[in-house]
């Protein structure tokens, strides 16, 4: 009886230390999404994921000051009262540029 616990117990401590490496291994921590990309995901069903998609203007590319112009260009209302103007006003500055550059790295 006696041994059967002492197997018991080296076999509980073995799946415990496995757990462990386990656990350890999976909070390793992920690389950080850049910022412009999370914002961009609200593009994706008129320009495509990363900004290539079919039948609107294609984003990806294009250098960040230029979108970056034309975002500003919308938040003003210079596109009138659609829905890029309604989008735009939604973005800070900040927000802007990094969206801006995300697309910009896109191919």
């Amino acid at each position: 009886m006696q041994g059967n616990r002492l197997v018991l117990s080296s076999v509980v401590a073995a799946l415990l230390s496995c757990s462990l490496a386990a656990a350890v291994a999976q909070t390793q921590p992920m690389p950080p999404v850049p910022a412009g990309r999370l914002l961009a995901s609200n593009c994706f069903q008129c320009h495509g994921t990363n900004g290539k998609g079919p039948g609107f203007e294609r984003l990806a590319g294009k250098s960040s000051l230029e979108v970056y112009k034309e975002l500003k260009e919308m938040q003003a209302g210079g596109e009138g009262q659609g829905l890029m103007t309604k989008h735009a006003l939604g973005y800070t500055d900040a927000q802007l540029r990094e969206l801006s550059q995300w697309l910009s790295t896109q191919r």
